[in-house]
C-alpha cells in the first residue's frame, strides 16, 4: 500500500441502525416513524410489540422478559424487554408491567415502580402470591406467549 492511500470498505448498515437513524431524523419533523413493510403493513417499534404482548397477559398470570423476547423472535433480547417495561408507564393504553418477571419468577423490576412494594401489591390484587420477592408456584402461574398466542 502506498503512503497516503486510504481504503474504504462499504458495509450496508443493519436494519436496527437504519430504524434508529430514521427515528432520530423523523422526530424533528413528524414525531413518530412507522416503516411500511413489503406486505404494506406498518411496522411498529420493538417496545410497542413488547407492550402489545404484555397487554395480553391474563389477570392472575405472569410471564418472563425472556418469554416475550423469544415470542418476538429476539430470543437474546430479554434485557431490552426489561427496558421496554421500564418505559411502559407512559404507554397508552396501559401496560400491566407488574405481570412481567425474570426467568426465575423474581420481581426484578420492582425498583422501577412508584414504590418498592407496588409491584407485589398489584400482583396480590390478582391473587398471585409472592414470597421473598419471588412468585409462589411460578410454573403454574407462568403464561407463555409462544404457546398461548401461537406464532407471529
Amino acid at each position: 500500500m502506498q503512503a497516503g492511500l486510504a481504503i474504504f470498505i462499504y458495509a450496508p448498515p443493519c436494519v436496527n441502525c437504519l430504524t434508529i437513524s430514521a427515528m432520530s431524523a423523523s422526530k424533528k419533523t413528524t414525531g413518530k416513524l412507522k416503516t411500511v413493510l413489503p406486505s404494506g403493513k406498518k411496522d411498529s417499534s420493538f417496545f410497542e410489540q413488547v407492550y402489545d404482548v404484555a397487554r395480553q397477559i391474563p389477570r392472575g398470570r405472569v410471564t418472563s422478559y425472556g418469554a416475550i423476547a423469544a415470542y418476538l423472535g429476539a430470543k437474546l433480547s430479554a434485557r431490552m424487554v426489561g427496558w421496554a417495561m421500564n418505559g411502559s408507564f407512559h404507554a397508552k393504553p396501559k401496560v400491566p408491567a407488574h405481570r412481567v418477571v425474570n426467568r426465575n419468577g423474581m420481581l426484578s423490576g420492582k425498583a422501577h415502580f412508584a414504590t418498592p412494594t407496588q409491584m407485589e401489591e398489584l400482583l396480590a390484587k390478582e391473587k398471585i402470591k409472592v414470597k421473598d420477592d419471588t412468585i409462589v408456584d411460578f410454573e403454574k402461574k407462568f403464561w407463555d406467549p409462544a404457546v398461548e398466542l401461537g406464532g407471529w
